[in-house]
């Protein structure tokens, strides 16, 4: 009865964070800064080329400009506090911050895995039923499913923040990550979190689920109509329309999967430990990185915009 009674008010996380070895915090610090530039300037540039662009109003690249406008903000919800705590004596984030960290990690996450469903279901549209694309996929409907798509990852999350924010934490106030990670969370937690626990495999593993099947239904049903098209060209081409999407689709949810679904290898193990951090670090960082590379590399369109704009610029600058 005593242990119950005994609470402390924490008002601040610290984050064990990833080393403590000085050279390698500043050569992290580095590599972590050019990825965050990187991604900044691949996300939002792809960003501004897709609007300037008259010849990428399409459905298509609206989802692909929203998912890059998501990224840069995804990444920007970790990179930053990443990047001081790597440097500083004291890694700490108060309550609040802690709070809404999570709450944005997991909404624009989560917002990602229902935006990724609506590009598959835009690539169902355009390849198994063209002459109704421009009804099925009208300028309207686009803004309804990427709204959507934010309003169910934002309220999935404030579901998750509100159930683990009234947990009382009186047993460490060290988060064992390098951002305020649920699981994380729930294990300083002295309250029962057998609720929070339940939320996590079902109701997660239900956005998760629901999100995964989506595009697996929704290419079941491309593949079968590309086997239908007569000439190999045509199916290049229409196989050609769905790389890019299905290589982030498959990169992102497995790194979700990975991350919070695998069986543990061993309760607070180093390995587990090097591990959850380093996955982490992917998903937040690297991942949203990778997006404008798989879009726009593979890309002929894209690539013929982008050159359109440097042979404008060129021609301003020698005029």
């Amino acid at each position: 009865m005593k242990e119950k009674n005994f609470t402390v008010i924490i008002n601040e996380f610290v984050f064990v964070g990833l080393t403590n070895n000085l050279i390698l915090q500043i050569v992290l610090f580095l590599v972590f800064l050019a990825i965050y530039i990187a991604t900044l300037v691949g996300n939002l540039g792809l960003f501004v080329l897709i609007r300037a662009c008259p010849k990428l109003h399409t459905p298509m690249y609206f989802f692909l400009s929203n998912l890059s406008l998501l990224d840069a903000c995804f990444s920007s919800v970790v990179a930053p506090k990443t990047f001081v705590n790597l440097l500083a004596d004291k890694k700490t984030i108060s309550l609040t911050g802690c709070a809404l960290q999570m709450y944005f990690v997991i909404g624009l996450g989560s917002t990602e895995c229902f935006l990724l469903a609506a590009m598959a279901y835009d690539r169902y549209v355009a390849i198994c039923k063209p002459l109704l694309y421009p009804v099925l996929m009208s300028p309207k409907i686009c803004t309804l499913l990427v709204v959507g798509s934010y309003a169910l990852g934002l309220l999935h999350s404030l579901l998750h923040t509100v159930f683990t924010f009234r947990l009382s934490f009186c047993q460490s106030n060290e988060i064992n990550h390098v951002y305020c990670d649920i699981t994380a969370l729930l294990s300083l937690s002295c309250s029962d979190t057998y609720i929070n626990e339940r939320l996590i495999f079902f109701e997660a593993g239900l956005v998760e689920g629901i999100t995964i099947l989506s595009v697996i239904v929704s290419y079941m049903y491309i593949l079968i109509n590309i086997v239908r098209i007569s000439s190999r060209a045509g199916r290049l081409k229409a196989f050609s329309t769905c790389t890019s999407h299905l290589t982030a689709v498959t990169i992102f949810h497995g790194a979700i999967l990975i991350l919070h679904f695998r069986p543990n290898s061993g309760s607070g193990s180093f390995l587990q430990d090097v591990t959850d951090k380093t996955l982490a670090v992917f998903y937040t960082i690297v991942i949203p990185l990778l997006n404008p590379l798989i879009y726009s590399l593979r890309n002929k369109e894209v690539k013929d915009a982008l050159g359109g704009i440097q042979r404008k610029v060129c021609n301003k600058m020698s005029s």
